[in-house]
C-alpha cells in the first residue's frame, strides 16, 4: 500500500509534466494549431517524424500506462470509504481514458510509416488518409471534448470531498476541472480542453505531492 503510494505520486507527477512538455512540442516546436490542410500536416509528419512519435509516445501511450498505476493507487487510497459504488465508477472510467489515450497515441504512430512511404508517390492520397487516421486518433484522444477525464477526476474528487480521503481544497479543484473537461464536450465549448489540460497540471502536481508525503509519513 504504501510503495503503491509512492509510486502513484511519482505517476501523477510525470503526468503533469508530460503535459508541459507536450504542450512546448505542440504549440512551440511543430507550431502545430497552425497547421491546418491536410497536405501541410503530411509534410510536418515527414519533415519531423521523430519528434511527433516521440510526442505521441509520451503524450499518450505512456501516459496512458502512468494513468492506470494512478487510478489504482487512488482506488487503494480510498477504497475504504462508504462511497464504494462511486469509486469503482470513478476507477473504471480512469482506466477505460487510460485504454483510450495509449489507443489515440498508438494508431497515430502506427499510421506515421505508411503515411510516409505512400507521400513518396502520391502526396494527395497520404493526406487523404492520414486525414482518417488523425480522426480516430484524436477521437479517442479526446480532441471532440474531454468527457473521460472530466468524469474520472470530478467523480474522484466527490468521493475524497465526502469522505476526507485527501485535502478538501485540491477536492474543490478537481470538482472544477473535472466539470470544465465535461462541459468541453458541448458543442461549441470544444476549446475548453485546453483549459482542463492546464488546469489537470495543477492538479496533478498537487495530487502527487500529497500522496508522496503521505507515504513518507506513513513509512516514517
Amino acid at each position: 500500500m504504501k510503495n503503491l503510494q509512492k509510486i502513484g505520486g511519482l505517476a501523477a507527477l510525470y503526468l503533469a509534466a508530460a503535459y508541459l512538455l507536450g504542450i512546448v512540442l505542440f504549440l512551440f516546436v511543430l507550431d502545430y494549431p497552425s497547421i491546418v490542410e491536410p497536405a501541410q500536416k503530411v509534410a510536418l509528419l515527414v519533415d519531423k517524424q521523430a519528434t511527433i512519435y516521440i510526442t505521441n509516445l509520451v503524450m499518450y501511450v505512456i501516459f496512458g500506462f502512468f494513468l492506470v498505476v494512478l487510478s489504482l493507487a487512488l482506488y487503494e487510497r480510498l477504497k475504504t470509504s462508504t462511497e464504494q459504488a462511486l469509486l469503482r465508477t470513478a476507477t473504471v472510467i480512469g482506466l477505460i481514458w487510460s485504454g483510450a489515450l495509449i489507443a489515440s497515441g498508438m494508431v497515430a504512430n502506427a499510421g506515421i510509416a505508411p503515411i510516409i512511404e505512400l507521400y513518396a508517390t502520391d502526396p494527395a492520397q497520404a493526406a487523404l488518409i492520414w486525414l482518417g487516421i488523425e480522426s480516430v486518433a484524436n477521437g479517442l484522444g479526446g480532441a471532440n471534448g474531454e468527457i473521460l477525464g472530466g468524469l474520472w477526476v470530478f467523480l474522484l474528487s466527490w468521493t475524497a470531498l465526502k469522505t476526507g480521503g485527501l485535502p478538501k481544497p485540491l477536492n474543490y479543484l478537481g470538482l472544477v476541472v473535472g466539470a470544465v473537461g465535461i462541459f468541453s464536450l458541448i458543442p461549441g465549448l470544444h476549446d475548453l480542453s485546453g483549459l482542463f489540460g492546464m488546469s489537470q497540471i495543477v492538479w496533478f502536481v498537487w495530487l502527487g505531492i500529497i500522496m508522496l508525503r503521505k507515504s513518507s509519513s506513513a513509512a516514517a
